[in-house]
Order: structure tokens, then sequence, then C-alpha cells
């Protein structure tokens, strides 16, 4: 043998040794407990997204393929271009979610971030691809569920797919919300790419349809004197932004449990022996406009500082089920993607034309963030660690510890844009005013100078440093409800930061003012509770006493209107009777439990009231936020009485009695089961927020209280009781597609078992191991 050859075959065979060194090993503890809970224990971090993946994948395997084919934008290859999916969690045609995602998510620069975080997050990413996988590869075919077994777009995932994954739920209150404006940017020499017929941009969290209650209680009002804390998001009870309960154990590194975003290695929201939290979505803008003035001679080409740069193009083409592909333009400056939104002022013409730049694009640092958070041993380290790395999204975190101190902290991606900023950077067409009026922050973008300022030590540049961010640590108690941080502590209002976080002195949506009011009516001791301190049966009966406080503020007016006049004209110009209407209103007891009679026609009366204008008799004062605006203003009568009326018919047209039970009327759907769901609309300020949609006769819902978690600590670890309302699973084979929902109609919930000796003794056990 030739020394060449040999010292080949030498290097051949260190390279395969090295590369069989080199192959990652799997292996992961999957003990399920009630409810199809899964506690996941491994020796390290890619044993826990190993353990994870699959347990996910047992429970909703066709949720996660379907999200895996919207964000690599393949819906109208394999489902038609008409068809519908929830982007930004607003329904998008199928060809519109296809361009945007193929046009807008740079997975190099994805891949580059990842590559920069811990090694314990990446472990964590690439073992939950390859426990996914492992689920899909050993199942039999007639094992998997129904939806998707057959479905040509089931197929393992990669790197990639989690990377689109998670950038899509970065840029869900940015980018992804600018979905259709993106799409629709052309020059003015083409048409127009997209229908615009949509009003525009969602602006706040509840046109969104986000919401959520955090609170957090510290040593100085609770009856242990450790902290208590109430984590209530509002969110889809589709799609990948379901919930998902889960336990991650690595013995002496990791030990948290809540929930994760479906799809999401890690844990959302949670808590472990020492700490617990949630989220809030945040007021933050987590993006700018910026405006160009364009070259006459050349509408893709624009200036900064004097300097002509032309602008970026991208051919995007789209496969499209029965049809041929489809190629869309895309075009882009430095600061991002162009946009039009029309409906602001915001057009592309010969001179101008408009551009997003998004605080969240290529945010991957969210994974390192949740982790830290999840290995967090007080709310001072949950602070510094989501400072430092301004990974978290869109949200407000809220958290308290095992010695009783409480955190609220506004703490996020946001533009690094002042005040002064805002005001200098005024663009020359005059376009910034109306945008303003949405909080929609259009800045000049010919002044390099009008560029997001940069800060030292920040992780990205131009985001808003986390210590000039909103936050405090207390001993009594935070709160939010997705109005800003501005009361976050009701008895200490904080003072103004820059607009772009959010507004201070302003009117508070009815939720907020609602659990203000509950909460210092338990402090106070008057809320008909048993003493002034709170402890988590205090917190359950405040969330579940289904307050409807629009109800109690207009109602007595209301029927003071009645007894004036039982009738009125409906918006088609019918007269119709309302002592029925007013007789049912009169005996309800205000409240969206599934026993109240007559809480449907407040809603469907309230839904077109709210928008009366010159509602209230007594306006909004800052100076007592949480009582007012109230009292129904007696020249909105005609208007009021019309919207009670249209309540009324629609009732009539759907065949429900005014008196039915409201949960004969609001119910969730599981297979043959109608199961009542109590809470009500969180903007008639409901605290157990539930938003319905009219399917036949029944309000079906689809977006509101969906995990439930009450956390205190005692001498031996975490005491937390929690509900997933919408279940674990969504494959209707599964036995755990119905059982939590049943328990939610009862008010009920699960005391969540923490401790070792807490698996091992519930009665639902069953155990397996997994390895690769």
């Amino acid at each position: 043998m030739s020394s060449k050859l040999s010292a080949l075959l030498s290097a051949a065979v260190v390279f395969l040794a090295g590369a069989a060194q080199a192959a990652p090993h799997y292996q992961a503890q999957i003990s399920r407990t009630a409810y199809g809970i899964p506690h996941i224990r491994a020796a390290d971090y890619g044993g826990i997204g190993y353990g994870q993946a699959y347990a996910f994948a047992q429970d909703n395997l066709c949720l996660l393929a379907d999200k895996v084919v919207t964000v690599n934008g393949e819906r109208s290859k394999y489902f038609g271009p008409d068809g519908v999916t929830t982007v930004a969690f607003a329904e998008t045609k199928n060809l519109e979610a296809d361009f945007f995602f193929r046009g807008a998510l740079d997975v190099a620069a994805l891949k580059t971030n990842f590559g920069k975080l811990s090694a314990d997050y990446r472990n964590l990413v690439l073992g939950y691809v390859a426990g996914y996988n492992r689920f899909l590869r050993e199942t039999p075919k007639a094992g998997l569920p129904a939806a998707c077994r057959d479905a040509p777009w089931l197929r393992p995932i990669t790197l990639d797919d989690m990377l689109r994954l998670n950038e899509e739920r970065m840029i869900q209150a940015s980018g992804g919300a600018w979905l259709r404006q993106i799409n629709a940017a052309a020059p003015p020499t083409l048409k127009a790419q997209a229908s615009l017929d949509a009003p525009g941009l969602p602006i706040e969290p509840e046109q969104f349809g986000l919401g959520s209650n955090g609170w957090a209680f510290g040593r100085d009002v609770t009856a242990n004197g450790s902290g208590v804390l109430l984590g209530n998001p509002h969110f889809p009870w589709e799609t990948t932004n379901r919930f998902y309960q889960v336990h991650l154990t690595i013995p002496g590194k990791l030990d948290t449990m809540g929930v994760t975003i479906g799809g999401a290695p890690g844990m959302s929201i949670g808590f472990n022996k020492d700490v617990a939290w949630t989220h809030t979505v945040s007021t933050d803008r987590h993006f700018t406009v910026f405006e160009l003035s364009l070259d006459p001679a050349d509408p893709t080409a624009y200036f900064v500082d004097g300097k002509r740069l032309t602008m970026a193009t991208n051919a995007v083409t789209v496969e499209v089920k029965g049809g041929a592909p489809q190629t869309r333009m895309a075009y882009a400056s430095i600061y991002g993607p162009m946009v039009v939104m029309p409906q602001v002022g915001m057009t592309w013409s010969a001179k101008t034309a408009y551009v997003l730049r998004d605080a969240n694009k290529n945010n991957v640092r969210s994974g390192d963030t949740w982790l830290g958070i999840a290995r967090a041993g007080s709310v001072e380290e949950i602070k510094a660690g989501i400072s430092k790395t301004l990974g978290i999204p869109w949200v407000n975190t809220i958290a308290s510890d095992r010695k009783g101190d409480v955190l609220y902290a506004d703490i996020t991606a946001t533009p690094n844009v002042t005040a002064d900023l805002a005001k200098t950077c005024a663009p020359p067409s005059g376009v910034g005013p109306m945008a303003a009026r949405a909080r929609i922050y259009v800045l000049d973008g010919a002044r390099g100078a009008c560029n997001w300022q940069v800060a030292a030590g920040t992780p990205a540049p131009g985001l808003m440093p986390g210590e000039a961010m909103p936050a405090m640590i207390r001993t009594d108690y935070v709160a939010n409800s997705n109005d800003s941080y501005w009361l976050a502590n009701g008895r200490a209002p904080m003072a103004a930061f820059p607009p772009i976080v959010g507004p201070t002195a302003n009117v508070q949506n009815l939720r907020t003012r609602s659990g203000l009011m509950e909460i210092e009516a338990r402090l106070a001791g008057t809320d008909g509770l048993p003493g002034k301190s709170v402890d988590p049966a205090a917190v359950w009966a405040m969330l579940y006493a289904n307050r409807n406080l629009a109800a109690d503020l207009a109602i007595p007016d209301l029927l003071k209107m009645c007894a004036q006049a039982p009738s009125g004209t409906s918006t088609a110009g019918k007269d119709v009777s309302l002592v029925d209407a007013c007789t049912v209103l009169s005996q309800w007891d205000r409240r969206m439990n599934v026993d109240s009679r007559g809480a449907h026609l407040f809603v469907e009366f309230w839904r077109k009231a709210e928008r009366t204008p010159d509602l209230w008799a007594t306006s909004f004062d800052a100076s007592d936020p949480v009582h007012t605006p109230r009292g129904l203003n007696g020249i909105a009568a005609p208007k009021l009485k019309t919207a009670l009326a249209d309540a009324v018919e629609l009732l009539a047209a759907k065949g429900v009695a005014l008196d039915a039970p409201w949960g004969e009327v609001q119910y969730a759907v599981r297979g043959d089961l109608k199961i009542p769901v109590h809470g009500g609309e969180g903007g008639d300020g409901v605290l157990n927020a539930q938003q319905s949609a009219w399917v036949g006769s029944g309000l079906i819902p689809f977006h509101g209280s969906s995990y439930i978690q009450v956390v205190t600590f005692d001498a031996k670890g975490p005491v937390a009781d929690a509900i997933l309302t919408y279940d674990q699973s969504t494959d209707p084979a599964s036995p755990h597609y119905a059982d939590q929902s049943v328990l939610h109609a009862k008010k009920g919930r699960v005391r969540l078992p923490f401790s070792a000796a807490e698996i091992a003794a519930d009665k639902a056990l069953k155990v397996v191991v997994i390895e690769e």
C-alpha cells in the first residue's frame, strides 16, 4: 500500500470516527400524570427538547405540521390560494401568507444569530427536532391522527423550520401584523400587488384580540408572606398560539413547569421552586415607519443624507395547487420592507414611499431569555436577565418569588425612539399626525440622524436599553391587563416614559379597572371574603366571580331609560318592544356564569352600545382612573335603545330566548359534546375573558382564558393550581381532547404535581423512556 493511500485511509477512519462521536445521543423519560400532562426528565438540554417534542407530537402532531407549512410559504401549494390561515392573530388568505413568509423571513440571518446563543438553548432546539422526527418515524400510519395521516405535507422537520416558527412568533405584533401592507407595496409604475380591503393594521391589544391578566402579590399582603401569582393569558384556542402544559427537569440544572406555546421548546409561562411568572401583551410599538424621499427619475431609488440608494428587490414565487406558480416582487430599503397603508396616507408615489423597521426581526435571543427566566431564583434575576437580552418580543413580564417580592416589567425589544426624536424627525409629507392617532410613529428616512438611537450595551443596535424601560419591584402588588405600565400599581402610578412605550393618564380598559377594583376591595376586606390578605383561594374567587363591569356601569341607567319609554327603533327601522328585554336585564345577576340568565342579551347590546358617541355621563378623570368614566349619558338614550332593539332582533332570529342560561348559549364543541364555557368579553370588563362567535344558535369560543395558573410557595416548593381551558390535545381520538374543558365548565382546576414524590403518587401515572 502506498504511503499516500495509507494516509487517505487513516484520514477517512479519523473522519468517520469523529462523525460517529459527534452524532448526538438523546434520552428522555416522559411521565404522564392526570389530564395527560407530561413531565420530561433528562440529563441534558438536548434530552429535554427531545422528550418535549415527542410528547407534543403525540398530542398535537397535525397542529404543528400545519404551521410548518405556513411558515415555509406552502399553503397555496397544498391547500389552494383562497383558503385562510392565521398569521399574527388575524385570518389571512393562504396566498398572502405564502408571499409574506417566502419573502420576509431571512433564514440565513436567523441561523447566524442562532449560532451566537448558548449551547444549552441550541441543544434544546436540536433535541426538539430529533424528538418530533422520532415520533413521526416510529409511529405506524394507522397510529397517526386522522387529520393529517395521509397529508402530503406531513414530513420530518428541520432546524430551519424551527427558526421560521420562532420568527413568526417574534413578529406577531410587528412585521407579521403588517403582512398585507408589505405584500401590497409596489412602485407607482406597477399595479398594487394585493388587496387592502381590510380597515388597516390592528393596533391595540384588544383590537388584535389579544389580552391577559397578570397579577403578583407580595409579602406585605399575602397570607403566607410569600409571593402569589395569577397568570391568565387570553390567547387563541386554535393554531400554534395554543398553550401546552409541560414539566421540564434536568437534575441540578432546570426544574420548571407551566406552558409553552405550541412548537416552542422550553417554557413560556410557568414557575420553578422559587419564582412564578406570566405575561400580558404590552402597549409598546415594536416597529416604526420611515418615510423615504425618492429619486423623481426612479421610484425604487431613495436618498439618505444626500446619498442615492437603490432598493433591494426579490422575486418571490409561490406554488399554487391546481394552477401556475405566482410571482411578485418584494422591495426593501436599508430600514426594512416597503409598506403601504392608504388609510393613514402612506402610499407609494413618485416622491415618497414608506418602509417598516421591525425591532423583533431576527430575534432569536428570546430562546435564551425564557430559558433564563425558567432558571431564575428571584424576581431580581428575572429583571436582570430580560434587561440584558432584550429578547422578550411584545409582552409585559409579571412575576413573584418565594421571599415575597413581585415584579412588573415592560422590558421588550422596543425601538429607541424618544419623544424628542419623534418630534424633530417628523416626515416632511405631514403624514405623521394621521398615523400618530393610531400610535404609528413615522420618521424621516432621508436623515440618518432620524434612525433609532444606538445605546451602548444593547444586544442589537437601535433597541431601547432595559434600564430605560418601565419596571418596578414591590412587596404589595403589581397588575396588568394590557393597558400601559402607568397603573401597574393603582396606588403608585408610574411617571411617563417615551410615547412609543405607551401612554399615561389615559382611559383604562374595563378589565384593568375591574382588576384594580377587585384587588383593592380584597386588600380593604370589602369583597365579602374572609380577612384582608391574599391567598390562592381569594385569587380564584376574584377571577371566577365573572363580574361584568360594563353591566354594573350601564344597566342602572339603561333601566331608567326603559322605564321612561320601553321601546326602541332597530337599525333596520323596525319598532321593537323592549319590555321583556328590560325585565330580563333587571333580573340578570350581571355575571357571566353558566347559569346566569340574560348575559347574552347584554353582550349583544354592548357590542354596539359601547361605540356610542358621548356614551358616559361622567367623563374620564386622570385623578380617578379606576372609577371613571361612568354612568350613561341621557342624550345617548335613543342610540342605546336602538342597540338593545338590535340585540332583541338578533336573538329572535337565532331562536335564542332572552333569558337563556349563559352556558346554553356559550359552549365549546368537542365531538358530540357541548361543554358550557363561563366568562365573557374582556371589553365588557370581564376578567375571565372569553371571545366567542355565533355558529348557528350558539356562541363558540375562539379566544380568551387559555392557561390559568395561581402559584404560591411553601417550605416544600411551589404550590400551583391550574387549568388549560381547551385541553392538551387537538386530536379528537385523544383522551385529553375534552377532559380539562369539562373540568373548566365546573370552575375546577388541577393541583399540579411538581416534586418527584407528587408525580409518583399520581394515580394516572404512565412512564415511558425514549432514546436514540
